[in-house]
């Protein structure tokens, strides 16, 4: 077989391969929405668990689960656009966002969909470290699950 046979017929295999990969993943389960305020935070759970995603995320393939795409395709995306979105998914809420307790529309947003959510706040949570110790000193919180009562930050 000559070299500019196999050159042409490569991106087919490699194709096919990635095909067959994909079908023996498993869909994964999306608990966790981890909002733009908190974008590197994001890009590093995402890396170690397979049930997290954040505007923009593309889509991706962790412990043999393949995640979809992130409805919420930019993360300039306004708060009570998205909230209605996450909440209908089950999703909890992850962000940082300081303007949260007194932006009326966000608040308004959280308690009519029933929104379960998380806070970072405080100096303990300014830059990505902190936030990642925070998150995860704070996991048993929501049992691990997510699961925390809805309607409120």
């Amino acid at each position: 077989m000559s070299a500019g046979l196999w050159r042409t017929r490569r991106p087919c295999v490699l194709r096919w391969r990635e095909r067959v990969r994909r079908a023996s993943l498993r869909p994964a389960t999306v608990r966790f929405y981890v909002d733009a305020d908190v974008l590197g935070l994001a890009k590093i759970l995402v890396q170690v668990r397979a049930d997290v995603t954040y505007p923009g995320d593309p889509e991706g393939d962790l412990f043999k689960r393949h995640r979809e795409a992130c409805p919420i395709t930019s993360p300039a995306t306004l708060d009570p656009e998205w909230t209605p979105e996450v909440t209908r998914r089950g999703w909890l809420i992850i962000t940082r966002d300081r303007n949260i307790a007194v932006n009326r529309a966000e608040i308004a947003a959280v308690r009519d969909n029933g929104a379960r959510m998380v806070a970072l706040a405080g100096r303990e949570a300014i830059g990505t470290w902190a936030q990642l110790e925070v998150l995860l000193t704070q996991h048993r919180a929501s049992d691990g699950q997510g699961r925390l009562p809805g309607g409120g930050v």
